[in-house]
């Protein structure tokens, strides 16, 4: 059984879709980004349908959620990890789903993770794949120091942000992704794009190529995630996952990371997992920022939780 549709919120309509019976056990997955989308929907994949009710949402302003983030910069502002959470539990309420298991990729191990230290109540588990904070340092990281490796193409990244003096690069795409001038901020995403494809190279399933070849999903995926990331994932003043996660123990959590990732080195999830006793760090010493063999781990993680219930 498979169906779909659409969650009113406010000041912005939230598409969700559902595979397997009601009465499986729920699996929610979260997307990566900031600004990603469900795709083709592959997710549903990774779990019998016949044990699991699969569900996954395109977050605010991205995917089949309405209105797309480039087409309602007025509302920019309120594009925040907060807003996402009661999405999210928007989503949920609107299934009548009481518990479920939390899943997500990348960015969506950050959302995954703060929402689950808002609503602990409403989880089974917890199983993340390719796991970042979005903290200061992992922005500071992908955005900056990783140029380390890769300093031609950094120099040309941030030679092409047009930083103000004082301002970070993030920023700087940020602001320009945001702005009036359409031309510009399309000059900004590929520029962005043209980085995001440098620093995940050295990832054994890498291709080469641009991430986005279509204009509307690299423009929104590089106005969402600079606006995110300037902005410390919106996880700041109390609001950070790592030094809180302790009060996730007692739920289960498997951190699934790739020793290979070099756009968000491992040493994130060994952090969460020194401070989250109850969870299980999975390092996959072949993949690099979500692999094939991470993702059949996070199928094994979620078929573990399940058998705890």
């Amino acid at each position: 059984m498979t169906n779909s549709g659409w969650v009113n919120v406010p000041n912005a309509k939230i598409y969700w879709e559902a595979a397997g019976e009601p009465s499986n056990i729920p699996v929610l997955f979260l997307h990566g980004g900031p600004g990603g989308s469900l795709g083709q929907g592959g997710y549903r994949k990774r779990h019998d349908h016949n044990r699991f009710r699969v569900i996954g949402l395109d977050q605010r302003g991205c995917g089949k959620s309405t209105p797309a983030a480039q087409d309602d910069l007025d509302h920019l502002a309120e594009n925040t990890t907060q807003a996402l959470i009661r999405d999210i539990e928007a989503v949920r309420e609107h299934l009548g789903i009481e518990r479920w298991i939390v899943t997500g990729a990348s960015w969506g191990s950050t959302l995954a993770l703060a929402y689950a230290l808002e609503h602990p109540d409403r989880l089974l588990g917890v199983a993340v794949v390719a796991v970042t904070t979005s903290s200061r340092e992992e922005i500071q990281w992908i955005t900056e120091d990783v140029g380390r490796i890769f300093p031609e193409a950094w120099d040309n990244f941030a030679e092409a942000a047009k930083a103000a003096p004082g301002e970070r690069v993030v920023e700087a795409y940020a602001r320009r992704m945001a702005g009036q001038d359409r031309d510009d901020a399309r000059l900004a995403a590929l520029s962005w794009d043209r980085w995001e494809s440098t620093h995940v190279s050295l990832d054994p399933n890498w291709f080469p190529g641009p991430l986005f070849n279509d204009e509307r999903e690299r423009m929104t995926f590089a106005l969402l995630v600079t606006h995110y990331w300037a902005n410390d994932g919106f996880l700041i003043d109390g609001q950070e996952i790592i030094p809180r996660v302790h009060k996730l123990n007692g739920i289960p959590g498997y951190l699934i990371h790739g020793r290979r990732d070099i756009s968000g080195p491992v040493v994130t999830a060994w952090q969460l997992h020194r401070r989250w006793k109850s969870s299980q760090l999975v390092v996959i010493e072949e993949d690099g920022h979500g692999g094939p063999a991470s993702m059949a781990a996070l199928t094994q993680a979620v078929e573990d939780i399940a058998a705890t219930i």
